[in-house]
């Protein structure tokens, strides 16, 4: 059974980045847990988190609810971005 905490990072609409976690977790496993062969796959995670804690923060100060834009917003603001 996952915990609560678990389940909101498997949320789409709650962790924009699970795609870039799961990435990062696969690369560990497939190579013996050797952080440097996965650099790459880090390097996504954290422009991911660090893209949409920006877009989470500019909302806040506008005071748009809710804060972290749902899964299918998301997806129309990066289309937007090209």
């Amino acid at each position: 059974r996952m915990s609560r905490h678990a389940k909101k990072l498997r949320d789409h609409d709650i962790n924009p980045c699970v795609a870039e976690t799961d990435a990062t977790t696969k690369c560990m496993n497939d190579n013996d847990y050797n952080k440097d062969l996965c650099t790459d796959y880090f390097l996504k995670y954290k422009n991911c988190r660090k893209f949409w804690h920006g877009i989470m923060m500019q909302r806040k100060r506008e005071g748009v609810k809710p804060e972290m834009p749902s899964a299918e917003e998301r997806k129309k603001i990066l289309e937007s971005m090209g």
